[in-house]
């Protein structure tokens, strides 16, 4: 009886290994990455036919395929740019075995050029305007002051601040409602600011 307990308790050990294993196999055939508000799922040659399962933060399953995976790696992306960002999680299962991945989802940062120049002109009195300019990330801005009807250029010059700067300008011989600033930004950005 002892002997056959013994060979039982043996089985059962190199099964469990052999499941280990089959999870190690499956954990080094596939692998699972977000960029952003995707989720890439790569499964590599060897995986065969494989079920995923992408499950969001309360735990309910919100996307279920089969795939087979050929003579070659595939990648799966799932976009979920409509879901919030967060932690989800992968499943890859197979009939042997199954992993699960963790990964969170995060928004894109805008580079500094694609959002507007934040530039703000106030007229503080009837000879003297003022200029806010924040949110840099080089230095190199070009003020000009322009006359309304004309265009012309009444004054320029070039600020190196590395992040932002405020400054009043005084105006000889014009009113702050004959004149508007034209501020560009070293990454071309624009603003024309009219004082009324």
């Amino acid at each position: 009886m002892k002997t056959l307990f013994t060979i039982a308790l043996a089985g059962a050990l190199s099964l469990s290994s052999l499941a280990a294993n089959a999870a190690e196999d499956l954990m080094a055939l596939s692998n699972v990455q977000a960029k952003f508000k995707t989720v890439n799922v790569l499964l590599k040659e060897g995986v065969g036919e494989a079920k995923i399962a992408i499950y969001d933060q309360t735990g309910r399953k919100l996307h279920q395929r089969k795939v087979k995976v050929g003579d070659q790696d595939t990648v799966i992306p799932y976009n979920l740019s409509e879901m919030p960002c967060g932690e989800y999680q992968v499943r890859i299962s197979t009939e042997e075995e199954e992993v699960v991945y963790k990964v969170s989802t995060f928004e894109k940062k805008k580079e500094t050029s694609e959002l507007p120049l934040a530039a703000y002109g106030k007229k503080i009195d009837q000879e003297t305007i003022n200029l806010t300019v924040i949110g840099l990330d080089e230095p190199g801005v070009d003020v000009e002051i322009r006359h309304n009807i004309s265009n012309k250029v009444i004054f320029a010059e070039e600020i190196d601040s590395e992040e932002g700067f405020r400054k009043n300008y005084k105006l000889k011989g014009v009113s702050p409602e004959e004149v508007y600033l034209k501020v560009t930004d070293s990454h071309g950005r624009t603003k024309a600011l009219y004082f009324e």
